[in-house]
């Protein structure tokens, strides 16, 4: 199976050539564009699979570019930025990125986003199906339940919300002001304290046995991730 088309969006020519030189050392195959214009343009007519974006480009903002992707398309989005602000994390995965990578990386950072997205990519072929499979947690949507190990978890019905949502973004960072709207309709500073006490209690019920893999990953200040468990 061919590896993705990646599309990178990088003004600063070293980095657009280690990026492109890593790509290619792993055989991806991808496509370039040093402004926001270029990058729009590159991402109609090439459709690729994922972007690498940079936020600080000569023409348009990279927030930009990523709205209006989002009014045509669900590509995924990596953003790779020195913006190391949460709140310029925040804006961007709000604004419709997948994830988030902060300047300076490393070519192993770098690949492992890649292969989270790849897997996102797969799950998203499959997300019409009624079940849910990562690891040893099982989601059977229609029944409404979910299992670890075979055994039927004990949620409440927010903690349930919470799990389907993630699960449905599985791989993808999900702000707290996503995450709140899609289960109270609101994102008000006690909805994301309240937010917080459920991922916890969610957490425990899917990490409680010594060894347990990680399924929710925290972005301190940011929001949370579902892990795909090999």
């Amino acid at each position: 199976m061919n590896k993705p088309l990646i599309l990178v969006v990088e003004d600063d020519a070293p980095i657009r050539n280690l990026i492109t030189t890593t790509l290619k050392t792993h055989d991806y195959r991808y496509t370039v564009a040093d402004c926001g214009e270029a990058a729009l343009r590159e991402a109609a007519t090439s459709a690729p699979d994922i972007v690498l974006l940079d936020l600080g480009l000569p023409d348009l903002d990279g927030v930009e570019v990523i709205r209006r992707v989002r009014s045509w398309s669900d590509m995924p989005i990596i953003v790779i930025s020195a913006r190391c602000e949460d709140a310029d994390k925040i804006e961007a995965l709000d604004s419709g990125a997948d994830d988030y990578l902060t300047k300076p990386f490393s070519v192993e950072e770098l690949l492992a986003r890649l292969r989270v997205t790849q897997r996102r990519l797969a799950a998203m072929h499959t997300s019409g199906s009624p079940v849910f499979t990562n690891g040893q947690l099982t989601i059977d949507f229609a029944a409404g339940c979910a299992y670890l190990a075979g055994q039927e978890l004990h949620l409440t019905p927010i903690e349930y919300k919470l799990l389907c949502l993630m699960a449905r973004n599985c791989g993808k960072v999900l702000t707290h002001t996503y995450i709140t709207q899609k289960v109270w309709g609101t994102s008000w500073e006690n909805d994301v304290a309240s937010l917080r006490v459920f991922m916890a209690t969610l957490r425990k019920k899917l990490e409680s046995a010594p060894g347990s893999p990680q399924y929710i990953q925290t972005h301190i200040g940011v929001g949370y991730r579902m892990m795909k468990i090999e």
